[in-house]
């Protein structure tokens, strides 16, 4: 489900802020604009000076990502896939050349391009799998981001509270007062370990889950060009990429691992991801 994550981080707040109503907080007790200030801005720095401002304008994009992350078609691509080599099994390599316009997928795009202008396999190989460690430590360098967040906030937090103390315990004249500034004071450390738990460690997380998903896609997609270079039966070559797919997925592919219908295979090159 795309929208896994945002709906994981709501079943979270909504839960802390309903059973701290029902152990009798007030929640308006634990809105403290001064806290928010405290904890955002700082966490904001300190993430700003760990990981530089190109990383950090990356920010919203991961959000995005991370909320609503991109559907990985792995059936299709077998499909797809299977259909190609089908293809260069009757007419040959050259001929793959007409379906590589119609391929959506840039990392699919760029091995079948690769295996139609004859590059030598082991060069394919290092092309491609160069292009998937890129891709992997971008991803990994982006969820670092949010896990340094995750890092600064709870102790940010207790900054809070210790700046929040330190008001109240220059202000003991007014004893009547000390319990509710006290309290106000952990509102900070609150929202710092809040905002580390439940949002900035789940959003860090979900992306290197998300990264290590779209590697599995490309290791998939990558034996199945190597399969199609080697000139390998279709049907060979789709038994092999079932391999990736879990038992419920390789139903989507086809009853038995019969041969694919190159109708449909059309049409995965849009659904491939």
């Amino acid at each position: 489900m795309k929208a896994a994550t945002a709906i994981g981080v709501l079943i979270a707040i909504v839960s802390l802020v309903v059973g701290g109503i029902m152990k009798g907080t007030q929640p308006m007790s634990l809105i403290n604009p001064a806290a928010f200030v405290i904890i955002i801005p700082t966490v904001a720095g300190c993430t700003l000076a760990a990981v530089g401002m190109a990383r950090f304008k990356l920010i919203p994009a991961m959000y995005k990502r991370a909320f609503s992350p991109p559907e990985l078609n792995l059936a299709g691509s077998v499909t797809q896939l299977t259909g190609f080599a089908e293809r260069a099994r009757k007419d040959g390599l050259l001929a793959l050349e007409e379906e590589i316009e119609g391929i959506e997928d840039e990392f699919t795009k760029t091995g079948m391009q690769l295996v139609v202008d004859g590059t030598d396999p082991d060069l394919l190989i290092e092309i491609m799998e160069a292009d998937t460690r890129a891709m992997h430590a971008r991803h990994k360098a982006n969820a670092e981001t949010f896990m340094k967040a995750g890092q600064f906030a709870p102790t940010i937090g207790v900054m809070g509270t210790v700046v929040g103390l330190v008001s109240v315990l220059g202000n003991l004249s007014a004893p009547e007062t000390l319990g509710p500034s006290i309290a106000t004071a952990f509102i900070a450390t609150l929202y710092g370990i809040a905002s580390a738990n439940l949002i900035f460690l789940p959003v860090g997380t979900r992306l290197k889950v998300l990264s290590t998903e779209e590697v599995e896609s490309r290791q998939l997609i990558l034996e199945g060009i190597i399969a199609i270079q080697a000139g390998d039966n279709p049907r060979i070559v789709q038994q092999k990429l079932l391999s990736f797919l879990a038992p419920a997925e390789r139903a989507e592919v086809g009853e038995g691992g019969g041969k694919p219908n190159l109708t449909a295979v059309e049409g995965g090159a849009a659904q491939a991801a």
